[in-house]
């Protein structure tokens, strides 16, 4: 395993956890609809229990993307967690609030009422998929930060990467090209929510509701998703030379596409599952499982964007305040030894996979029905 494997073969593994996270926050989709797919507390209870049951599921993935690019990129991570501190501290506060509010919304002593918790969910809802999609809309627009590495050698401040001006981080969300990617995964969030939702919730009221409101919900994310596209497809991307010099290049994400074609099919394929996923339910008043090929497609869809934006001598993360101290995962990646020890602890990757995949079912094994909130089983 050569350095360079070692590079891209951590970008990989670094681009599926995002790409699972993205699929994950299915979890802040449904809970934005609490009280828009639920008319009354019971109803509204059978959603906040659907949820409940994986939201651990999302907030570890959370965890261990921010862990995977601290041991793999440190660079970054001290460049974009510790700059861009405040959007990075907004979305880990929107994931506190679902965590309290799951747990205390119904128990004694709730001095502010189940309401007041449900509403902490449906920030998390908004805020979660918003400033997520806005913080990967960044990987291709840019962020304004400076990396100075001869600091590391100034003994009173060796501070290698600082940010340009003091909004450290919110500034991404004044370029609306950040934001149409952002309120787009939020959409994509709604999406894979309605559809969890009517797969794992034997409510008929609420999966009519659910069916209406998945055709408006994805008629604003393809307008969104379609316009990002096409505009990723078109602006000038940055690349790096073999000597480290960082570039602009007419085109680059339409050249890596073409160039790594099998990038280009499996966001071909990603995107024909989306949408294979949400037509046939729209269009079936019986398919309630909606949420598999989606949630396959989105995870193909976003995986194939990360590992273009990283792979093909890429700049992943392009800094506006000063092109050459943009990051490549040649630049910002560990040292050989590190990545090639985590490689080998990497390994026991399949094996939490099916761990997962077990404990999932078994969650699952009884769909969620009237029943279960009358015997006081849930949040």
């Amino acid at each position: 395993m050569s350095y360079i494997f070692l590079q891209q073969y951590w970008w990989f593994l670094v681009s599926l956890l995002g790409a699972l996270l993205v699929f994950l926050m299915f979890v802040q989709g449904a809970n934005s609809l609490v009280w828009s797919l639920g008319t009354n507390e019971t109803e509204r209870r059978l959603i906040v229990n659907s949820t409940g049951r994986k939201w651990e599921f999302s907030f570890t993935t959370l965890v261990t993307f921010g862990g995977a690019f601290f041991a793999s990129f440190p660079l970054f991570y001290s460049t974009s967690f510790g700059g861009a501190y405040w959007l990075w501290m907004l979305i880990l506060l929107s994931f506190v609030l679902q965590a309290v509010s799951y747990e205390f919304q119904n128990k004694l002593g709730n001095l502010l009422g189940t309401r007041a918790f449900q509403l902490m969910l449906i920030i998390n809802g908004f805020m979660g998929p918003l400033l997520l999609g806005g913080a990967v809309a960044t990987f291709f627009e840019g962020s304004n930060f400076i990396v100075q590495k001869d600091n590391i050698t100034d003994i009173a401040q060796p501070v290698i990467s600082q940010w340009a001006n003091a909004s450290h981080g919110l500034d991404a969300l004044l370029n609306p090209w950040v934001l149409v990617l952002g309120i787009a995964v939020f959409f994509l969030a709604r999406i894979l929510g309605i559809l969890y939702v009517m797969n794992n919730v034997n409510d008929e009221n609420i999966r009519a509701r659910a069916s209406v409101r998945l055709v408006w919900v994805t008629i604003c994310f393809l307008v969104l998703f379609v316009s990002y596209i096409v505009h990723l497809l078109l602006i000038d991307g940055y690349a790096y030379t073999d000597d480290g010099l960082i570039l602009l290049e007419p085109n680059k994400y339409l050249h890596n596409f073409l160039e790594m074609w099998y990038l280009l099919v499996l966001l071909i394929v990603g995107v024909v599952l989306v949408l294979y996923g949400i037509v046939r339910t729209i269009l079936s008043k019986t398919y309630i499982k909606g949420i598999w090929p989606v949630g396959v497609g989105v995870v193909l869809t976003v995986l194939a964007l990360l590992l273009c934006a990283g792979w093909n001598h890429t700049v992943y993360y392009p800094s506006t305040a000063d092109l050459q101290s943009s990051l490549t995962i040649a630049n910002s990646c560990s040292s050989e030894f590190t990545l090639r020890t985590m490689a080998i602890v990497s390994l026991l990757i399949p094996f939490v996979l099916a761990y997962i995949i077990v404990a999932w079912r078994k969650i699952d094994k009884k769909k969620l029905d009237k029943d279960e909130i009358a015997n006081d089983e849930a949040y």
